[in-house]
């Protein structure tokens, strides 16, 4: 019985061994398709912004590029009109001033747009910055999943190995029970093994079974006739 204990025993601990082996492959693997996951999502995200940004920034600069080129050119007009008003006459500059009367209102327009676009880029640098951000959070993230996996398997770790500290207890006390019980076994078997070698000795000797015989502590009777058993020692009662 101590032997079936003892591989019952064993039998459990590679039980919970196992489970607790599979329990923590399948929390990494699950762990795994989640970091996997948002880094997908996070890098697609992250690139098909910078793609954006890059083309939208190649549009703004070629477009800067134009209204620079254009306001240069309407500077240069500018230019070519106050060294006409240093040469010529009253009547000449108006003739000057015709195709340039709303020069101020397309530069104020220019402006305006360059504005616009100098906003646009401003928001796409933000956006970069926030991605950059959540970029660090996700590694921060990554750590804390890490940490509490660990804490996880040593929280199961410390449960296991209390609950085999609880059943090696629980053995120990049916191993004690058992042996308790096998000792008292062993004394009873003795003692009918004593008693037993008694009869037959007064049988051998010939004393009765009624009266008390000399060098024997008990009372036998001679007219009965008794076959007994050979006597087992107590070492031949133990369990195997």
């Amino acid at each position: 019985q101590l032997e079936e204990l003892q591989s019952n025993q064993e039998s459990l601990a590679q039980e919970i061994e196992v489970r607790h082996s599979e329990e923590i492959y399948s929390l990494k693997e699950q762990q795994a398709k989640v970091q996997d996951e948002l880094k997908r999502s996070h890098d697609s995200e992250k690139k098909a912004l910078q793609e954006e940004f890059e083309r939208t920034r190649l549009l703004l600069q070629d477009q800067v590029d134009t209204l620079t080129f254009q306001n240069g050119s309407l500077k240069d007009k500018a230019r070519r009109f106050e060294e006409a008003l240093q040469r010529d006459s009253a009547e000449t500059v108006q003739a000057a001033l015709a195709p340039y009367q709303h020069i101020q209102e397309e530069m104020a327009s220019l402006q305006a747009v360059l504005e616009m676009r100098a906003h646009t880029i401003h928001q796409q640098q933000n956006r970069i910055l926030e991605l950059e951000k959540l970029d660090e959070t996700n590694v921060a993230l990554k750590e804390k999943v890490r940490a509490l996996t660990q804490q996880n398997e040593e929280l199961k770790a410390r449960v296991n190995k209390n609950s085999a500290m609880t059943r090696c207890r629980q053995l120990s006390f049916e191993h004690s029970a058992l042996q308790e019980t096998l000792v008292k076994e062993s004394k009873t078997n003795k003692r009918l093994s004593m008693e037993n070698e008694e009869l037959m000795w007064r049988l051998q000797n010939g004393e009765g079974l009624g009266s008390p015989g000399k060098g024997s502590p008990s009372s036998t009777s001679s007219s009965i006739s008794f076959r007994f058993p050979p006597s087992r020692s107590p070492a031949s009662m133990s369990p195997s």
